[in-house]
Order: structure tokens, then sequence, then C-alpha cells
């Protein structure tokens, strides 16, 4: 078995802003993985936020690969869970779950999963002021989303969300702070985000001070992004949050996602999919997890400029396989 990295960047549609700044390009990492007659790709996209590069991830890949080339490809993936979470492992968990499938003659996510025919996903209005926000939202509106995933940092908080509202009266709309709200009144915030219909609030708090959710109302529910990576988070966050954001670059692939999605349902916690900026490889990737999810938020190709060749069809707030 022979595995490789390279690096991809691809500039995006339009700039894209949330609370800890702006990008242009989004910087990726595809693996593939030869064996046989196969050819198996996986793709992570590394963060900064997480103390990642693409030249880190790289060189993860490389000496992750360094046990597993001369296992089979089941083998290679559960020896790959002894490695350290993060997008490195997510990249080559993908591609041997990529590579199991055409093993049997099928094509991911078959015939290991059941995917509906079509998912419904949020469309991502990142920060800006409340006018082109606005814009944004009622673009996508027209253009049939259901589901507006709304960035926004401490700034003009409830002037934007009135905006987006106006123009979106009937979408369900999520909340993403980015961790950006550790400063603000948390209790009157929630209470004054109330009237406006919002399914979730994702992340409000940095990572490490969830502790400053536990005792305030929770009108809105409140969902764990960057606090929840894998299993160990779990016991901190049970009574702080009623959903996690399962990412498989936090999760370091879809065999820790599973195993993730399982222990939260019994712990009581509802489940939202979410990805990084990416192209379908990733995406298609995530797609067991959305398939079962309360909230979907998997649409990174249309943040791009360009995608994958038969990727993912996104239309009227859905994707599509």
């Amino acid at each position: 078995m022979k595995i490789e990295a390279h690096h991809h960047s691809i500039k995006l549609a339009k700039p894209f802003t949330i609370s800890r700044g702006t990008r242009t390009h989004a910087e990726m990492v595809r693996v593939s993985i030869t064996y046989q007659d196969h050819i198996a790709q996986g793709e992570c996209t590394p963060y900064p936020r997480y103390g990642e590069s693409v030249d880190s991830v790289i060189e993860q890949i490389n000496a992750f690969s360094e046990t597993l080339t001369s296992l089979t490809p089941e083998q290679a993936r559960i020896e790959l869970q002894r490695c350290p979470a993060g997008a490195a492992r997510n990249a080559i968990d993908c591609a041997l779950w990529s590579l199991e499938s055409m093993l049997k003659g099928s094509h991911f996510p078959a015939p290991f999963f059941t995917i509906k025919p079509s998912i419904e996903t949020a469309m991502t209005v990142s920060v800006a002021n409340v006018r082109t926000m606005a814009d944004q939202a009622s673009e996508y509106v027209e253009q049939g989303a259901t589901l507006l995933k709304v960035k926004l940092d401490g700034d003009a908080v409830l002037e934007k969300i009135r905006a987006i509202r106006a123009v979106a009266p009937n979408a369900k709309i999520i909340i993403d702070a980015n961790e950006a709200w550790a400063d603000m009144d948390l209790a009157a915030l929630f209470t004054d985000l109330t009237p406006f219909n919002i399914t979730m609030i994702e992340q409000p708090v940095p990572s490490g001070q969830d502790a400053l959710l536990k005792d305030i109302p929770h009108p809105i529910p409140l969902c764990a992004d960057e606090s929840c990576h894998t299993r160990k988070q779990l016991g901190e966050l049970v009574g702080i949050y009623e959903m996690i954001n399962i990412k498989l670059d936090k999760t370091g692939g879809l065999t820790e996602a599973l195993a993730l999605e399982k222990s939260a349902r019994e712990a009581g916690l509802s489940i939202m999919s979410g990805c990084m900026l990416g192209s379908s490889i990733a995406m298609k990737a995530a797609l067991p997890i959305a398939n079962r999810a309360e909230v979907v938020d998997l649409d990174g190709p249309v943040l791009l400029g360009s995608d994958i060749e038969n990727g993912l069809r996104y239309q009227q707030g859905k994707l599509y396989l």
C-alpha cells in the first residue's frame, strides 16, 4: 500500500469571514492511497486554530504512513486510530474507507452506509456589515435555501439577526459565534435572540471556558464545536450543551466520528454534522454522520471557486450524491 499527500489551494468564490479573520483561499491536503489496482482519496483542511498547517499535516501523514503501508486497508484503519486525532489522521482514515468500498466493488458511502437521496444543508452567511449579511442571506433564500448558518462576532448581533430574519422569514437560522461572546452578557443576549426563532447557537464562548454557560438559561439550544473533538471531551460538555458539532477534521476521521456520534446520543446530546472549507471529497466522507444528524452544515464546496469533477450537487438548500 502506497500513501501520498499533496497540498491543494483553491480560491474561494468570495472572501469568507468569521470572528477570527478572513480567508480568500482554502488550503487543503489530499491523500492518495494506491493498493492493488485501486487509488482512493481522502481530504483534510489543516486548521491554524488547532495548531495545524499544511506542512505540519503533510509531515504527520508521512509519519503515520510508515506504520501502515505493510498492512491491509482494514488493518491500517484500525492501527491508524492509535495516531493523534486531527486533520492528518482524517485524510488517511477517509481514504481508507473509500478504498475498502472499492475493494467490495462499490463507491463510498456504499456498501457500508445507505444515504438519503437528499439532505438539507445550511448555507453560510459570513461576517460582514448588516446590509451585506442580509443581502447574502436573501440571495441564498432566493436560491431555495431553507437553513442559514449565520457567522457572527460580537458586533451588532441583534441588528444583523433582525435584518436576516426580515429577508428570510421562513428559513431556519443557526448562529455560529466561533468563541467570540465570552465578554458579553450571555443570559441577556440569549433572551434577546429568542423572538427571532433561532434553531441553535454554536460555540458562543472559547473552548475551555464552557462552564460560563452552565448556570444560565438556554432558551435556545447550544452546540459545542471547538470544545468537542473526540469522545474524550464528552464528559466535560454534558449538562452545558444540548448538541455537538462533529467534524471529521477534529475527530481524525470517520471511524472516530461514528464512535463519537454513538457516545453523544447515549449521553442525550443531539448531533450537528459540520465541515471545514473543503471539496466534495471531504463532504462525501461526512455523509454517514450527516444522514442522521439533526443539523447539517456541509456547504464547503458552495464556498469554493471550483470543486472536483462529479462532486456533490447543491440545489435549493439540499445536497445530493
